[in-house]
């Protein structure tokens, strides 16, 4: 994977939670598979945090590759599984003082498309790979731009 230019290098999470939010989609680990297919096409997202019992702290992550493993090893279990039974239990999380770099790395590494945001033991968001390379695309796209108004001498 490439390195990111210094400026891409420096942006750090919390730079993408204060554009896209910090809303986190979440279900208990007692709620069946398909309320959280529902909840996951509702919201037009591909994973969902899984919270506590008691609604705090992370005990999971369900993503749709762990939904379609269940339905591959066996289509009927989507009618009786419940979450806490799919679920990815060992959840890797980042740090919104995380850099782009080190994520993205993470993220790859992992093959995890969706990493949770915790800091000092508190969910502060979900970016997605897509939400980290939509960041670099946009950073890449400006730095072009100045680059051609300075090639073409516009003062900027």
């Amino acid at each position: 994977m490439p390195e990111l230019t210094q400026k891409e290098a420096s942006m750090r999470i919390r730079d993408i939670l204060r554009s896209k939010g910090s809303n986190v989609v979440a279900v208990g680990p007692d709620q069946p598979i398909l309320a959280a297919i529902r909840v996951l096409s509702e919201h037009r997202i591909g994973a969902v945090v899984v919270r506590g019992a008691d609604g705090a702290g992370i005990v999971g992550i369900l993503s749709e590759r762990d939904i379609l493993n269940l339905a591959a090893g066996d289509p009927r279990r989507l009618e009786t599984a419940r979450v806490e039974e799919v679920m990815t239990r060992d959840v890797i999380v980042g740090d919104a003082n995380d850099d782009l770099n080190h994520v993205m790395n993470v993220m790859t590494e992992n093959r995890i498309r969706h990493l949770p945001i915790v800091s000092d033991g508190a969910l502060e968001g979900i970016v997605s790979i897509g939400d980290v390379v939509n960041t670099v695309r946009r950073s890449v796209e400006s730095e072009n731009r100045h680059l051609m108004d300075y090639i073409h001498g516009i003062a900027g």
